[in-house]
Formats: C-alpha cells, structure tokens, sequence
C-alpha cells in the first residue's frame, strides 16, 4: 500500500474514532453526512482518484449548514457548534491534498475531541479521548517524517513519548490553574433537554426515568445510614393542578401574601452526610428530609423556599459535591388553620366527576361526617390496600380524568398515577395535601460503601396537612407496593445484551463488577471532576500557606513555571557539553588550522587535514599529522588497534600541547 494511501485511511480511522461517541448527541443527519464523507475519502485514497472539486464541496457546507439551521434554529450555542465542527472535520478530508491541509485536519480533530466532554466527562470518555489523542499526535508526528515511508508504530512511540513528556505539565497545571467561575466549567446550552426530574408532573414523567439506570447522586454517610425505607430526598414541590398536569405552587394564581411560611423545627440527633451530584441543568439540591442548615455547596449560593426544597442561584451543570445535616424528625407548616391552606384544597372544574363523588360520598358516612385529615387518610390508605391496586410501570395511556381512571377503572400505574389520585381525593374531601417529588430508597455499593441513587428511584409521594402537626408524609405508594419503598422490590431499567448474559451466566459476578465500575467512576468524580478551587487552597494550605487565595496559586503557577523554564535551560546547555565531544574536538582543531593557513570546511575529515598540512608545512607539521591521524583512529579504528593513547581525554591533553606550524 502506497504511503499516502496508509496514511489517508489512518488518519480517517482516528477521525472516525473521536466522532463514535458524538453519534448520541449529534441529529442522525450529521452523523450520516460525515459518515459517507469519511467512506467517500477512504474510497478516493484506496482507488487513488482525484478529490473533488470544490464545487462539491461549496454544496455540501450549503447543505450541512441549512440543515443545522432547520434542525437547531440556530448557528450558535453548543449543540449547533458542535454539529458545524464535525460536518467541517469531514468536510476537511475531501480537499486533504497537501501537507498544510493535514495540519488543519489534525487541529479540527483535537477540537472535535475537546467537544466529547460538552457532554459526558466520565471515566470511560477521558480513556476513549486519550486513546483519539494518541492517534492524532501519531499522525502529526508521522506528517513530520517526510522521507521514505517510516512504520507507523515509530510514529505511534514518538507520540507517546510527547504524551508522557507533556503530563507532568498537565499534572501541575491540573492542580494549580484558578478555577475562577464562571470562566471554568464546560458550556451548557439553554436550548437543550434537561435530565432528571422534571419540575412538573404528568403522566409518563416518572415512568420515563424508572426505566433509567444512570446514577442521580452518590451519598457518604458518616456512620450508619438510616433504613431504606426512610431515604427520601427531596425535590420539587407540586400542587398547583389543573387537571392534566401538576406544578409548583409558584405556578398558582392563588394571592401570594396568603402565601405559607416554612415554620421549620427539627428535633432529635441530626444526620451527617454527603452528596455527590450529577449535572442536572436545574437549580435544585437533593437533601434527605429536612435540612436546616444550608448545605455547602463550593461555587454556589443557597437557599430554602417555603416548601423545603434547597434551590441554588444558578443551573447545576457540573458534579457538584455539598456536605449536609439532616434531621429525619421534623415538622414544618402551619399548626392551625390558615386562609394560605385552601391553595392545597382547590380542584380544577369538569375532571374527575367520579373521585368527587367517592369523596362525598365518604363525607356522608357518619363516621367520617366529622373526621380530622388523619382518619380521612386511614380511610385512603385502607383502599389502596385492600381494593385491588397494582403497582406496575405499564398501565397505558390514560385519559383525562386521570383519577377517575386509577380509583375506578384501571387501578393499576406508578407512583405519579398513585400519588396523584390520593392528592385528587384527599382535596375532594376538604383536606390540604400536595405532591413531593424526589429520590427514594438507592442501595449501597459494597465495593466503595457508597449509597448510590439512580434515575430509577425517581419517586413521587404526598404531604398532607394535619391539625396541630402541619405537613406530614404520606406516601401511599408503600400502601399498593410495600416493596418499592422498601428493599425488597426495586425499580430495575432493562439490561443490554451484555448484561443479559452476566446476569444469566453468573448475577453475583454482573452484580460486582457493576459495582466495581461505578466506584472507580466515583473515584474519577471525586478526585478529578470534583477538584474545585477550595481543594486547590487546601493543597496550599498543607504546603504551608496560611490563607491561600488564588493570586496565591497563581503566584505559584508562575513560580513552577520559572523553575521549569530555569530546569529546561540548564539542561539544554547540559546537552550542548555533553554533544559528541569528539566531533567538538574537530571542530576546535579545524578553526586552529584555518588560523594556520590551511583551508578547510565542516566536511574536512582529520586524514585530509593531516595531508593537507604535511603538503603544505613538510616535517613541522609532522606532529600535527600524526595528531589528526590518531584523532580518526580513536573513532574508526578497532579499539585494539587504537592503543591507550588514543583516548579522548589524551587527545585533548595532546591538542593542549601540541606545536602548530606557522
């Protein structure tokens, strides 16, 4: 194979490389454009045809771009960036004709690289990444060796000898470089999907992130943790409905100086822990009920809204890391009756005609005529029990009177559809109740002791109001499926072909290295994606700083910087001493002889030097030319033919002594 050829279809493999883990997030048109680009050009380099002109490819950048702007309404921001950048790589390859044209492609490739981690900076993406950065380097180095056709795993070694020079840079600028928000960090784009919980509620929400294996958070409690069953984090507060969908209630037309006051007040010895967050595009911290204090969150400004739910000042796009206490014994809201309590009572008109009825029907038993929201609950809860109700996460579409549809006809669906319905029922009977949304349950990692909470346990549960007690927790998922908020019968998402088969051959063995992957992941997030600026000023506390600011780790930046640039001189003047001390030998005895009258040049070997000076000088250039005859001995000839007194150091003493004719 022709060298161009070879070299065509490996920097084509590279490309191909670095694009793999963008097909996910790029529209399935770009990543089938850049494919047929990146054939077509491996076609051409194994036919060795000729590129297209640029006509051709005037009307695919056309194309591509219009096509971006159909699809993302837009050229700029993340998304649409990115889309342009591996259209434009592709598009590079067309017209890969000389030299300068491999150096742009190369370029765009460790661009295009640099956009993987916009989207995911796991473990797995910065090992695929810096095997694309190899590649890359290999081929920059392989373009630098023009002559012949040098073997690619030379190229490949030199490259890797970069990289290995080049990390310890990386290290230190790692370790001490300001990270100063909001100029660190990776870009976000406002246009895309948010995961996670949603702030609203309608039906299918939840069931969407059930079947989500993906880690939400990671907790490291100090001590014992609490039972499963009593692991609820919250989120989100909905109780605005309007029949179709819930929201919070900021959301509520409901005058805003009726408006409840959180009246928090824990009780009991608090829980320590801390939380490890995954991005979430929202500005919402997940604390086991109820926090407080306000948990630390490095970068960050809290606060508390009215409902409990910790909010930040801005969106959380990055794993972020807060220490929290939590007390599991609280109460909060109004003990007595207010006029702010009836926003968690009123019901949209025309839906669920049936729930009502059930409503006023219980109303009318003698029994519950006059029956506080405690036995009205009791009441709820013994339905959910002993009627019939299934948990399931399949229960079909349902219609507009959700309620209706759960309580009468289906009784079946997930924790929305349950939660939900319980709401719809306790307002219908006069009883203030709301929607909490949020994690529940998780399960430890037996290889790191981690508690780890995945999409999967997304949950919905209810507060309702009780006299002389304020918002308590009812969940009345645990009256239709105990299990789901205990440990008996988690939410699982379907596995992978792979996973099938571990679970098949061995569950043991899938369930360990599961939980082996996740905590190295952990470990990744830890140590590296959460490396913030108040671990940068405690790695200079521990130096011996006493109050580390970051004009102090730029001082010390620049401080490493200067050394090394000191360290590299030195060593390049080390270099230059030590440079085959023999050809600088020659080279001291070709300038004396130039001074002498002799002509010579950087190609005079020491034999033509010494003919030259016997020609020219006769006998007193007789020790000169024995000199210059033994100084090509002592590197030509056989060391048994050279003799002791052809070393180095004794032509050096000789050159000292020696008579030069004049």
């Amino acid at each position: 194979m022709p060298r161009d050829t070879r070299d065509t279809l490996f920097l084509l493999a590279v490309i191909t490389w670095v694009l793999l883990p963008q097909v996910s997030h790029l529209p399935w048109w770009c990543s089938a454009m850049a494919a047929a680009m990146l054939l077509w050009r491996g076609k051409l380099a194994l036919g060795n045809q000729a590129l297209p002109n640029k006509w051709w490819l005037l009307g695919l950048l056309a194309l591509a771009v219009g096509a971006t702007l159909l699809t993302h309404k837009t050229l700029l921001g993340r998304d649409a960036g990115v889309t342009l950048i591996v259209i434009l790589l592709a598009l590079k390859t067309l017209e890969l004709r000389a030299r300068r044209d491999a150096f742009v492609v190369f370029f765009l490739g460790f661009f295009t690289m640099l956009t993987n981690f916009f989207y995911s900076q796991s473990l797995l993406t910065a090992f695929s990444m810096l095997l694309g950065l190899l590649g890359l380097l290999t081929a920059l180095v392989n373009a630098h060796m023009p002559v012949g056709k040098p073997p690619l795993l030379q190229a490949a070694k030199t490259a890797g000898w970069m990289a290995l020079l080049g990390a310890p840079v990386m290290v230190v600028l790692f370790l001490l470089f300001p990270r100063l928000a909001p100029l660190w960090g990776t870009p976000t784009d406002a246009m895309t999907g948010r995961s996670g919980l949603s702030a609203s509620m309608q039906v299918g929400t939840i069931a969407r992130l059930a079947l989500d294996d993906s880690i939400a958070m990671r907790i490291a409690f100090e001590g014992q943790p609490p039972p499963q069953r009593d692991l609820y984090f919250r989120g989100p507060v909905l109780s605005s409905f309007d029949g179709r969908e819930w929201r919070p209630s900021s959301d509520s037309r409901f005058p805003s100086r009726y408006k409840l006051a959180d009246n928090l007040s824990v009780e009991g010895a608090s829980l320590s822990y801390q939380v490890t967050l995954q991005p979430t595009s929202r500005p919402w911290l997940f604390v086991m009920e109820a926090a407080a204090e306000s948990p630390a969150v490095p970068g960050y400004r809290t606060r508390m809204s009215s409902d409990l739910q910790w909010l930040t000042d801005r969106p959380i796009t990055d794993i972020v890391r807060y220490q929290v206490q939590s007390n599991p014994v609280f109460r909060h809201g109004p003990d007595k009756q207010e006029v702010g309590l009836q926003e968690f009572v009123e019901l949209p008109p025309g839906f669920n005609p049936r729930t009502l009825a059930l409503a006023a029907e219980i109303r009318r038993d003698p029994r519950y005529a006059q029956a506080d929201s405690r036995a009205l609950v009791k009441v709820a809860m013994e339905r959910l029990r002993t009627g019939g109700y299934l948990y399931t996460l399949e229960p079909g579409v349902y219609g507009t009177h959700t309620a209706d549809e759960f309580w009468f006809d289906r009784k079946e669906g997930f924790c929305e559809h349950i939660a939900s319905a319980f709401v719809v029922l306790m307002r219908a009977m006069d009883v203030p109740a709301r929607i909490v949304t949020g994690y529940q349950g998780g399960e430890i990692n037996s290889v790191d002791g981690f508690w780890v909470l995945r999409q999967s346990d997304a949950h919905a549960w209810t507060e309702v109001w009780q006299t002389g007690q304020g918002w308590v927790r009812v969940d009345p998922t645990s009256a239709v499926s105990p299990g789901r908020t205990g440990a008996f019968q988690r939410l699982a998402a379907p596995q992978g072909l792979v996973g099938q088969a571990l679970g098949n051959l061995n569950p043991n063995l899938s369930a360990q290295l599961r939980a082996a992957w996740e905590a190295v992941n952990n470990r990744w997030n830890q140590w590296v994606l959460n490396y913030t600026q108040g671990k940068q000023l405690n790695l200079l506390k521990n130096i011996g700083f006493e109050s580390p600011s970051w004009e102090d780790l730029s001082y010390l930046l620049i401080g490493i910087v200067v050394l090394v640039s000191l360290a590299g001189a030195v060593w390049a003047w080390w270099e230059k001493v030590q440079h085959d001390p023999w050809l600088r030998l020659l080279a001291r005895a070709r300038q004396r002889s130039h001074r002498a009258g002799l002509a010579s040049s950087a190609a005079s070997s020491p034999r033509q030097l010494a003919l030259q000076a016997l020609q020219q000088h006769g006998s007193q250039a007789q020790p000169l030319h024995d000199w210059l005859l033994r100084l090509e001995a002592q590197r030509y000839a056989a060391s048994s033919a050279a003799g002791s007194a052809t070393t180095l150091p004794g032509l050096k003493k000789q050159y000292a002594e020696l008579r030069w004719p004049v």
